[in-house]
């Protein structure tokens, strides 16, 4: 799917995986151009299929930052917006002037956008700039918050489509506040919603747990439920958080003993006509490697571990639901040569 070297980039990193209304698959990642690391020269590229990812369409780059970081893109197919009857689809995304250390430091600055595409991607709108609303530091109207990194899921984010919130639109997300702390104890979770199809956003609560960063979420029988990495050395389990307000706030975490993991992303995908939710990430406690589909049936409480993907060395990855008992997964293959795409039966 993406190739590191190909096309003039050096690295590819960091997939987002989302369908539209349609049936038409859309795939994103991070294309690197000097080197892999996170901060540099990144554009955020995407692939299409309407197929079932049978075949793909060249890839495209859909948000150039110049000589700058353009990166986690997080999709959200917003089909419940009666300004457009075929939907829209959401690419949020965020820039950073400086490496994620330096901007720990507070020497650099983090912002967040999103563009919009009503042709499953075929063209975008111009970026709308959202960091006002959900980044509050000494350049906002909040100083006193901050709050000096943000990164958005990386991964699909989600449209609600249950209960008083339907419709709502809602990004996962991290910051860190203050300055630098041991094992990484200034980062905490968060999340960002809109109840007008992006016309205006606002910030949920903190998570509250000192070093939870990424995080992916799933609609869960009209809760929401987050999976989280922890940035620490202690922490070889994914900790899960739900929602009973549409993300605004955060009732209850735990630590999900099952879900083994080394400090690495993974993601989340709630399949309404299985009733169950599938988590997919690397389950080697020690190094990015052996990544495993797990399955839960009672929101994320209890993990049963389906299979593995890919037994070598495997990091970032994505999911969405195909329909007819297929499940659709891109993730990192090998150390970042490359992002891969498959398909597997979940019944």
């Amino acid at each position: 799917m993406f190739e590191s070297g190909d096309l003039g980039y050096a690295c590819f990193r960091i997939p987002a995986l989302v369908t539209s209304g349609d049936g038409v698959l859309l795939a994103f990642a991070e294309g690197r151009k000097e080197a892999c690391a996170d901060f540099g020269d990144v554009d955020i590229l995407m692939r299409r299929s309407g197929d079932g990812g049978a075949t793909w369409s060249q890839a495209m780059v859909v948000v150039d930052n110049g000589n700058l970081q353009a990166g986690n893109a997080t999709p959200i197919f917003d089909a419940l917006d009666p300004a457009h009857p075929g939907g829209r689809l959401f690419l949020c995304y965020n820039t950073g002037t400086a490496s994620e250390y330096d901007t720990r430091m507070g020497m650099g600055r983090r912002r967040g956008f999103f563009i919009t595409s009503t042709d499953q991607g075929l063209s975008w709108s111009a970026p709308t700039d959202i960091s006002g609303d959900l980044h509050f530091d000494r350049h906002s109207n909040r100083p006193d918050t901050d709050a000096r990194t943000l990164a958005f899921a990386p991964g699909h984010g989600l449209q609600l489509t249950e209960g008083p919130h339907a419709g709502r639109l809602f990004i996962p997300a991290n910051h860190s506040l203050g300055p630098p702390q041991d094992d990484f104890r200034d980062y905490t979770t968060f999340g960002a919603w809109s109840d007008d199809h992006g016309a205006t956003w606002q910030a949920s609560a903190d998570l509250g747990i000192p070093s939870s960063n990424e995080a992916m979420a799933a609609e869960v029988n009209g809760q929401l439920v987050l999976t989280v990495r922890m940035q620490n050395r202690d922490d070889r389990r994914k900790r899960m958080a739900t929602s009973s307000d549409g993300g605004a706030h955060w009732d209850s975490t735990w630590m999900a003993e099952t879900l083994t993991t080394p400090v690495c992303q993974s993601a989340i995908l709630h399949v309404d006509e299985l009733g169950r939710t599938a988590h997919l990430g690397p389950s080697d406690t020690t190094a990015r490697r052996d990544l495993a589909l797990w399955s839960s049936s009672d929101g994320g409480h209890t993990w049963v571990r389906e299979r593995t993907i890919h037994p070598g060395a495997a990091a970032y990855s994505d999911m969405a639901w195909l329909g007819s008992g297929q499940l659709a997964i891109c993730y990192e293959q090998g150390d970042y040569a490359r992002i891969v795409f498959t398909t597997v039966p979940m019944r």
